[in-house]
């Protein structure tokens, strides 16, 4: 047991050691996929930017599988979009790159959503709630925009002339057809293998914190400056990202929490001594 304790600890100490290398460009690519998905209206996108996204889905997706974060169906994005940006840099086939974008940026419910707006709107419920619906609009409206401009980019260029692009753009972040067959080996190493560890659970939480501060800074002037106003007047296009912040973790007591291996730590009460 404490061999494997201190394997459990080594593991988690080289994972943060190698999420600390990836800290700077995660911290970017965040950035720039949640611009992507609608928390900007992009005025260009170009064949390199497009590659970028990709490459922002895999650093995006390495961070989870470095700090084991649980599991989600979004989590084998980083794979799929090494083996895009390979096959596109080989075959030079945009279609399956077009697909993947509209399976992420084209998901809109404008119709149920702007259902819900006039409901919020003409039931003269909460004035918030239609607000954020509104914002909720907007963002996807941003995605859709954002969607159009990457399959512009695609279709305004000749085959000959996306290979040319893809190639340069895959050398420049680092996703050469070689590279790539390292990137998805080390994906099966156990550095990113999953290992729930209360030291990646609170670092995580740490830099989630700091980036959804960073992405809306909330200025404290402005903050003291609403807190009198009457609630009509209160400017609420700008909700915060996170209703609120992740405390810092805590160690819970049943056996079943913090215990990787599945150990017990307890005996079983048989039933004849039970009885007696």
């Amino acid at each position: 047991m404490v061999k494997t304790q201190t394997t459990v600890r080594e593991i988690v100490r080289q994972k943060l050691a190698a999420f600390e290398q990836l800290r700077p460009e995660y911290e970017r690519c965040f950035r720039f996929v949640q611009e992507a998905h609608g928390q900007k209206r992009l005025t260009i996108c170009s064949i390199a930017e497009i590659v970028y996204y990709l490459h922002a889905r895999w650093v995006c997706d390495s961070k989870g599988e470095l700090l084991s974060v649980p599991h989600s169906p979004k989590r084998l994005d980083g794979k799929r979009c090494l083996e895009l940006l390979r096959d596109w840099q080989i075959n030079g086939e945009s279609a399956e790159v077009i697909a993947f974008l509209q399976y992420r940026l084209d998901t809109l419910p404008f119709a149920d959503l702007t259902r819900q707006i006039d409901l919020a709107e003409v039931s003269a419920m909460n004035p918030e709630i239609a607000q954020r619906l509104r914002n909720g609009r907007r963002v996807l409206l941003n995605r859709g925009f954002n969607l159009l401009l990457a399959l512009d980019a695609i279709g305004t260029l000749s085959h000959e002339e996306i290979s040319s692009q893809v190639r340069l753009a895959c050398e420049r972040y680092g996703h050469l057809p070689k590279q790539i067959k390292e990137q998805l080996a080390l994906a099966e190493s156990p550095l990113f293998s999953y290992v729930p560890h209360q030291e990646l659970a609170r670092y995580n939480m740490l830099l989630m914190n700091t980036l959804t501060q960073d992405i809306r800074p909330i200025q404290e002037a402005d903050k003291k400056a609403h807190m009198d106003d009457p609630p009509a007047t209160q400017d609420t296009s700008q909700p915060p990202l996170a209703e609120f912040s992740f405390p810092f973790y805590q160690e819970l007591t049943s056996t079943d929490h913090n215990n990787v291996m599945r150990h017990r730590f307890y005996n079983a009460v048989p039933m004849s001594a039970a009885r007696s």
